[in-house]
């Protein structure tokens, strides 16, 4: 065997030192010839040994001197482009391997553009078209007993993955689409996906061999962030191939199995968004998570607790995988237990997310889903324990959102958890979200597929089809004769009843001083007038503000104390609609004693929050531009202005119109051709701004007594819903009280008061305390904060930048960056100004 190993490398030494040296067409031809017979698939191939020979030691350096020999007039040395031919042969038919070291080294060598670097790149384009790089694949994954293959599987994995990322650097704008990402990932799923079958071909041939070099590549191609690509043409190949056969699936575990551990989280993630469903992926990873330490803390715990990107989908996959073995279903419970835990935690309620909250809650309503009334029986009292604790925090919350949450979950947790007790029903708004969550609550028989269960789900309505149907087939003359026909209203016209009215035996009142007695002397004979009031009220108030003023505060304490009594439409809304007129004729007096009761004893919180919203809605509308308007009789028509004869009648009073008149007047304006017709033009409106007087009396009573607690009131403790409510309320005070003299002080104490609630734990409250200091940028002039509030300013831009970029909700960190470029804005308009 020596004395061949020796003719081989004379025969490499002479035909290199001819390819070196000679401009001689033909025996540069002869030279190669000579040497392509050692490659295997040949015309007339050499011995094994010579070929295991050339492969080992002298394939690498031929393709060197190749490369080295390479330009324009070098392939014309011979006719036919046979010389060319021949040089593609030896990287496009020799050991793949080594070909791509040398083409990828051969790339990086070559400094700018120029005919070697397109050459190279563009055999390297019909390497990959042509299949190489899945038997640079299948070469790995055969045992190797070489000294330096480690080293060499390294170089290899490295060169492979971050293969568009050298080639883009180097080619730049004359790049290949074939390198681009988006094309060349896919393609390197489908490799892998060939490069896999030649070893489950050889495992069927009784050979040993390793996926090993494949999961490498797939765990640092999903490291890199790029396994949309590669998994997008992977998973499907082995979702078919994996659907009959015992060996593809277990090639397909071996092949996760040893992914790194450095990527084993990615690899995971990829293929829980990849796979169609948990039946995939339980045949694609087998039993992972129960041999697998890191597989096992990805899959129940980082993506469940950690992360909270999974969507719906995803989750179901990845809970049903653990649900689809008995193997795995101890897991499933565990994690069941550990998100009621994450889900009964104040502390994660405070300081998690709002759509990671409803994350978890997606999360435990599926395992539900999963687990029999067996398996959550053992586990009642925890679970029972964990619900009861859930519940409390998100009923406390001042997000309606977390309450609803709460509410649903809840709802499901005790429905199956214990269900022969009376069932758990909260009252809540059915909405999209509400229906998808209890949808993933709603248990799947064991062993059911979809399709039989809407099949199941379809029984009732398949009952009834022969029923219609037989109607159906019945003669119309046999169906008018039946007394069921007969006995029909069907055929009845309904008489229309939209014009009439409610027949009331009471009057409504006329004075406002009546309706206050209604009010408060309300007996049961007395429904209708104590109805007829309340809905007589607000125009009675706004009619006769002088006759309001005289009993403003009391109506006020009536108003506010005020019942539902009677099943009155819109009760809530005339209440505070009356309040509100109440506040706007005598502003000074009613939002004394509206401030004032605001911090009083024994008052519900829902009252409180009353005056805080009729306390907004009067500022907004004390504040509104020309809110009285002009009276009818006074007002100025516009050139534009088209008037009916009844508007006409009405504006001049007793001084009626002639039709006649306006008849000619109508007549004339459509007969006139007008070249260009604008908008009427209406003077705007105009007026002094009422709140500017008693902006203070509005705002600063509501500020001083925050904090001091009362027996039955404390805004810092328990009752964070109606602190979240005030902070929004100054913050609107705030905002309409713009171009005031007294805005500077309120932006002052404004600032105060968020300086001191700015860590709060509740998320409504510190979204309100953002919404203030955006109103103060808003209300007070730049030079007045600028001279006034220097420490201020710069307090607040330090926290107003840290909660941009640390909090945990999604809308405070909105807030912040609008704060902060509202300061921004008011410095550039500073710094604009003449000195």
């Amino acid at each position: 065997m020596e004395p061949a190993r020796s003719a081989v490398g004379l025969s490499v030494r002479e035909a290199v030192h001819i390819l070196q040296s000679s401009e001689d067409g033909g025996l540069v031809l002869s030279a190669l010839e000579s040497l392509q017979h050692y490659l295997r698939g040949t015309g007339e191939p050499a011995l094994p040994g010579e070929q295991e020979e050339f492969a080992a030691k002298h394939f690498a350096a031929v393709l060197r001197c190749l490369v080295g020999r390479l330009s324009p007039l070098w392939l014309q040395l011979s006719p036919c482009d046979r010389l060319e031919q021949l040089w593609d042969s030896f990287f496009l038919e020799g050991p793949a391997d080594q070909a791509f070291l040398v083409l990828m080294e051969a790339i990086e060598g070559t400094a700018g553009p120029s005919f070697r670097l397109m050459k190279m790149a563009q055999l390297l384009a019909r390497f990959l078209s042509e299949g190489r790089v899945a038997a640079l694949m299948e070469e790995q994954c055969r045992p190797q007993m070489k000294p330096g293959f480690p080293l060499l599987q390294e170089t290899l994995l490295s060169k492979v993955v971050s293969l568009p990322d050298h080639l883009g650097n180097h080619l730049q704008k004359d790049n290949l689409v074939q390198f681009f990402p988006q094309n060349y990932f896919p393609l390197l799923g489908e490799e892998a996906v060939r490069a896999l079958q030649s070893v489950v071909d050889s495992l069927r041939g009784g050979l040993h061999c390793s996926v090993s070099f494949v999961s490498r590549v797939l765990g640092k191609v999903c490291i890199q962030g790029r396994h949309k690509e590669i998994l997008g043409r992977l998973v499907p190949q082995l979702t078919a191939l994996t659907q009959g056969s015992c060996l593809w699936q277990r090639v397909c575990w071996h092949l996760v199995e040893q992914v790194p551990d450095g990527a084993m989280e990615a690899v995971l993630t990829g293929l829980v968004e990849a796979t169609p469903g948990p039946e995939v992926l339980s045949r694609l990873l087998g039993n992972l998570v129960v041999k697998n330490k890191k597989a096992q803390f990805v899959m129940t715990r980082k993506l469940l607790f950690m992360q909270y990107r999974c969507t719906t989908p995803m989750l179901q996959s990845l809970l049903g995988y653990l649900a689809m073995d008995s193997q795995r279903r101890p897991l499933l419970i565990q994690a069941l237990k550990e998100l009621l835990e994450t889900w009964g935690s104040s502390s994660a309620v405070r300081h998690t997310p709002l759509a990671q909250q409803r994350y978890v809650s997606m999360a435990v309503l599926i395992c539900l889903a999963h687990l029999g009334e067996p398996e959550l029986r053992d586990s009642r009292e925890e679970l029972l324990a964990s619900m009861m604790a859930g519940v409390k925090c998100r009923l406390d919350s001042s997000l309606p959102a977390v309450r609803r949450l709460g509410m649903i979950v809840a709802e499901v947790i005790s429905t199956r958890i214990h269900p022969e007790g009376p069932p758990l029903r909260f009252q809540y708004e059915d909405d999209e979200l509400s229906r998808e969550m209890l949808a993933l609550a709603t248990p799947r028989p064991a062993g059911d597929s979809p399709l039989e269960a809407r099949g199941s789900s379809l029984d009732p309505v398949v009952a009834e089809t022969p029923a219609e149907t037989m109607k159906g087939s019945v003669p119309p003359a046999q169906l008018q004769g039946s007394d069921s026909e007969l006995d029909s209203d069907d055929d009845f016209i309904p008489y229309d009843m939209s014009g009439d009215k409610e027949l009331k035996s009471s009057k409504a009142p006329q004075y406002v001083r009546d309706c206050m007695e209604a009010l408060t002397t309300f007996e049961d004979k007395d429904m209708e007038r104590w109805e007829a009031a309340l809905k007589a009220l607000e125009g009675l108030v706004r009619r006769n503000p002088e006759a309001t003023r005289e009993v403003s505060v009391e109506l006020a304490r009536v108003l506010l104390h005020l019942e539902e009594r009677t099943c009155v439409a819109g009760f809530e809304e005339l209440r505070q609609r009356a309040l509100v007129a109440v506040t706007v004729t005598d502003p000074a007096q009613v939002a004394e004693h509206l401030t004032s009761q605001f911090y009083a004893l024994n008052y519900s919180l829902r009252q409180r929050m009353d005056i805080l919203d009729v306390l907004t809605l009067a500022a907004q509308e004390l504040s509104r531009p020309g809110r009285l308007g002009r009276s009818p009789q006074h007002s100025s028509l516009g050139p534009g202005t088209q008037c009916s004869p009844a508007l006409t009648a009405s504006q001049f009073g007793s001084v009626m119109v002639p039709d006649w008149r306006v008849v000619v007047e109508n007549r004339i304006r459509s007969k006139t051709r007008h070249f260009s017709k604008g908008s009427p033009w209406q003077e705007p409106a105009g007026g002094p701004n009422e709140f500017a007087s008693v902006a203070g009396c509005f705002f600063f009573p509501l500020i001083h007594h925050f904090d001091r607690p009362l027996v039955t009131f404390d805004l810092l403790g328990d009752d964070q819903l109606v602190l979240g409510r005030l902070t929004h309320t100054l913050g609107a005070l705030m905002y309409l009280a713009v171009n005031t003299t007294v805005a500077v002080r309120m932006g002052k104490a404004l600032l105060e008061f968020v300086w001191a609630l700015r860590f709060h734990v509740d998320t409504y409250v510190r979204r309100g305390l953002l919404s203030a200091v955006s109103s103060v940028f808003l209300s007070v002039p730049a030079e007045r904060l600028l001279e006034d509030l220097p420490d201020e300013l710069l307090e607040t831009r330090s926290w107003l930048a840290d909660v941009a970029e640390k909090d945990v909700d999604e809308n405070c960190r909105e807030l912040a960056v609008r704060a902060l470029l509202l300061l921004e804005r008011l410095r550039d308009r500073l710094l604009s100004l003449p000195s």
